[in-house]
């Protein structure tokens, strides 16, 4: 019997070395295949590929591509089983940008997001479907939209404001780490300013416990398995969906009686009233994508780009300000002129327009560190790219934002929001190149929505607040991490103290 055993194990061995060495093998010339003359690793790890360079430091990672890259525009790599195309130059991004239709491209959240968002979402829309929602979205972010959001942004701030200065007070001598001080912040603004009075406040805790949950998941390896945390994520995501539907329909009875709308999906849901309504005087089916299902997944899509891109600003804000002193002063400087906490008034729409500094450095500031630093898409079908080289199908395609943003402005490594005034206009000269809020069919809906509410922090907690960075020497502050968008890699981490004789005396409920 042993020599039985013997003879077989013997016998299989070397069969299953040779049948691993073939796959090994194929897999490598499948990648060289698809690499062709393009700039990138030559020999990769079988199946992970660089997974661990990227997992253990992806800024270091996506900087060594955009090095790589810098002669030809893009550069290739290997994760996971999937080969990737990184775009570097602003020209290729747009080429990207510009095609997204189910015989090109198909933008996706996350590199494994289709797992977890599934197919029926916002960004996976093409043609006259993608462009049918987005004119019901419209009014949600029209100018009388806008208006309504501010004031409630405005109260929201203020309260959290309030918070960190009541922290501050009983130890001033400690420094406070903004990032999850800030995260807080934008969860309750994003879920009031998009379904208001629907979410209950007995379920923000659970929506938050489940908005982490999904962050959390989003960062791991897709292993849907029980207990990992990609599973609890996907499972997450259905019980916010659920949750935002239930909204949705409540919504939807308020605006049928014709009450006036008060937060985004009031405004959404009077569009969709109106045109199930035309739709059903003239004998048509009701507009597609227009269920309670389909508007709760349009909302967590604004609801997961604002929250994460906005949660990026506000910190890059501070630590940028705080960096250059000059900027800061000029801020407040304008905004004193405009707008005063003793007035116990919010800022008006009107004031602002007003601020135009503040404005450019919103802009700069979105400009030197945009949030969604790659916007990652899947290749439908082999699509040529350049002269002498072509995307192969199944591909994901990572357009850099970060490095298109960083081409052709005027000594684009400094910060600097004057070339955003009237006089340099750079916003102007360089469009092609300011991809923070992407281009094309799926350009950012919502980016005048972001950029009100970064000017509007940005004046209240500069006039409020007296602020100094937490610095150690070589402690790296300012370097990228990723979490899922980039923030600095001490989380902000700030002494404040209240630098106003006191705060606006305005109920902030």
């Amino acid at each position: 019997m042993f020599t039985f055993l013997s003879f077989c194990a013997f016998s299989v061995t070397p069969i299953a070395i040779s049948l691993i060495l073939l796959v090994l093998f194929l897999e490598q010339a499948s990648y060289l295949k698809k690499k062709r003359q393009a700039a990138g690793a030559v020999i990769v790890v079988p199946f992970l590929g660089n997974a661990i360079s990227l997992i253990r430091n992806p800024a270091k990672f996506w900087k060594t591509h955009s090095l790589i890259s810098a002669q030809t525009g893009f550069s290739v790599d290997y994760i996971l089983g999937k080969f990737f195309v990184f775009l570097r130059s602003s020209d290729l991004s747009h080429v990207i940008f510009s095609n997204l239709r189910p015989d090109a491209f198909l933008l996706v959240v996350h590199v494994f997001g289709t797992k977890i968002f599934g197919e029926d979402n916002l960004m996976s829309l093409f043609g006259q479907d993608h462009k049918d929602v987005r004119r019901r979205m419209a009014p949600s972010f029209s100018p009388r939209a806008l208006f309504t959001y501010t004031d409630i942004q405005q109260k929201i701030i203020l309260r959290h404001l309030n918070k960190w200065e009541r922290i501050c007070s009983q130890k001033p001598d400690q420094p406070i780490c903004l990032r999850f001080l800030v995260r807080d912040l934008n969860l309750e603004t994003s879920q009031t300013v998009f379904v208001g009075p629907y979410l209950t406040k007995e379920y923000r805790e659970e929506f938050n416990s489940d908005y982490n949950l999904l962050n959390n998941g989003l960062m791991k390896l897709p292993i849907d398995l029980p207990g990992f945390a990609f599973r609890n994520a996907r499972l997450a995501l259905g019980r916010l969906e659920k949750e935002l539907a239930e909204c949705t329909r409540k919504s939807k009875a308020k605006m049928e009686n014709s009450h006036e709308p008060s937060c985004l999906v009031d405004f959404f849901m009077q569009e969709i009233i109106r045109e199930t309504s035309e739709a059903r005087s003239t004998g048509k089916p009701a507009p597609a994508h227009s269920t309670d299902a389909h508007i709760a997944s349009f909302l967590f899509t604004f609801l997961f780009a604002a929250q994460d891109a906005s949660s990026s600003s506000l910190l890059w804000a501070v630590a940028l300000l705080d960096s250059h002193p000059t900027v800061l002063s000029r801020v407040r400087e304008e905004v004193a002129r405009i707008w005063s906490p003793e007035s116990d008034t919010l800022i008006s729409a009107d004031q602002i327009r007003e601020m135009k500094y503040t404005q450019a450095v919103a802009r700069e500031v979105i400009r030197y560190r945009p949030p969604a630093t790659l916007v990652p898409h899947i290749a439908m079908t082999d699509f040529q790219l350049t002269e002498s080289y072509t995307i192969p199908k199944g591909a994901i395609v990572f357009p850099s934002v970060l490095d298109s943003c960083l081409e052709g402005f005027s000594e684009p490594d400094m910060f600097d929001p004057d070339r955003f005034s009237e006089e340099r206009q750079e916003d102007q000269l360089f469009k092609k190149q300011f991809l923070a809020f992407g281009a094309g069919p799926h350009q950012c809906v919502g980016q005048r929505y972001a950029l009100n509410y970064l000017v509007i922090f940005i004046a209240m907690f500069c006039t409020l607040f007296d602020f100094k960075r937490h610095r150690t020497d070589g402690d790296g502050c300012d370097e990228l991490i990723y979490v899922p968008t980039i923030c600095p890699k001490d989380g902000c981490t700030v002494f404040l103290s209240r630098s106003c004789s006191r705060f606006p005396n305005l109920s902030t409920e």
